[in-house]
């Protein structure tokens, strides 16, 4: 069967309508680019960067409140420090390979730099490690691969599984990538657009689950096999980025970003010791600009009515995982290993089974 979104498999998630594109950048503003590397010579690449540009080009100068959540730290995600202390989120957001994060950052701060004239940047950029399908040590990643992203970036359909940040990535040991999804929130207030982006690379198989179905256990090693040795001890990571176009203040992304968890447990995802789950949210409701001197009038959505907003997270970052297991085909990369995709003829008998189909 070709690689298709879940939703072409016939399998729905939750209760919220997705927006029309079910992807991040249903979000009025938010674009999506990505910069894929894959080449065998000199050496093994399955790489690449992916951006995420909140308000498209007009990020750098009007900046967004955001909030961060660590579910498990042994990540990077840069830029936070400042993004705590000012509740600012002031640059587009680069997604990369573990030892490229230092390249992404510099990249972004030398195109605001060159495009803005600006005299500093704190930029954000994140990574998970795909060093089993990709020559990680060969540092294949460049600032023109980052410019790439940054001028393909654009609205609509988002491309998914083996591109960007994530080509080479690996989800519950079946193959892994990029995955987006949203859902329309309604509050007493007015109607939200909730998206969720995903950079996957964590995850056991034996705890993948899919509307609730034991879909890891049911195919096993025996039926498809294991990159690599399967200890309920490995350690991966996940980036979440999370966007809406509700008025929030940093407080309330905060929340929202911690409802990221739920989202990643209902697939299986625990949060290992040694795992990196960073999530990220951003809200475009309220404007600030950067060279703005008088005071800013913003809007806040009341606490009480960000519950619809809980649950578009919860449900946008589940389906997106899934969007990206299958979307991700099969990859053979360094050292000739080989990363199988999720059967999804297989997940839709399974499905049947179960009776979710």
């Amino acid at each position: 069967m070709a690689r298709a979104r879940l939703r072409d498999l016939g399998i729905s998630l939750g209760f919220l309508t997705p927006g029309p594109y079910n992807a991040i950048t249903d979000v009025p503003g938010v674009t999506v680019g990505h910069s894929t590397i894959i080449c065998d010579e000199p050496r093994i690449a399955r790489t690449g960067v992916t951006v995420v540009l909140p308000r498209g080009e007009a990020t750098w100068q009007d900046s967004l409140f955001a909030g961060y959540f660590s579910f498990n730290g042994c990540g990077e995600m840069t830029g936070l420090p400042w993004l705590e202390e000012s509740g600012l989120l002031q640059s587009p957001i680069g997604i990369t390979n573990t030892n490229a994060v230092g390249v992404v950052r510099d990249a972004l701060v030398a195109t605001e730099a060159e495009d803005w004239n600006s005299n500093g940047a704190l930029p954000v950029a994140a990574e998970t490690w795909d060093g089993h399908l990709n020559d990680i040590n060969a540092f294949h990643v460049t600032r023109a691969h980052v410019t790439e992203a940054l001028h393909n970036a654009h609205s609509g359909p988002v491309p998914e599984g083996n591109v960007g940040g994530g080509t080479g990535m690996i989800c519950h040991k079946f193959k892994g990538g990029i995955g987006t999804s949203s859902r329309i929130a309604a509050c007493p207030s007015g109607r939200y657009t909730v998206g969720a982006l995903v950079q996957t690379n964590y995850g056991d198989r034996q705890l993948l689950r899919i509307d609730g179905v034991p879909v890891g256990q049911e195919l096993g090693p025996e039926r498809v096999p294991i990159p690599y040795e399967d200890h309920l001890t490995s350690s991966s990571s996940i980036i979440v980025i999370i966007a809406t176009d509700a008025p929030l203040l940093p407080v309330q992304c905060k929340r929202l970003a911690r409802r990221a968890t739920s989202g990643l447990a209902r697939v299986g995802g625990i949060g290992y010791n040694g795992s990196g789950d960073i999530f990220l949210a951003f809200a475009t409701g309220n404007h600030l600009y950067t060279r703005q001197q008088t005071p800013f009038a913003l809007t806040m959505l009341p606490h009480e009515q960000m519950d619809p907003l809980f649950v578009a997270v919860v449900e946008a970052v589940e389906e997106a995982i899934l969007n990206a297991l299958t979307a991700a085909e099969t990859m053979t990369g360094y050292q000739g290993h080989i990363v199988h995709a999720l059967p999804l003829d297989d997940v839709q008998q399974l499905m049947r089974k179960y009776q979710r189909l």
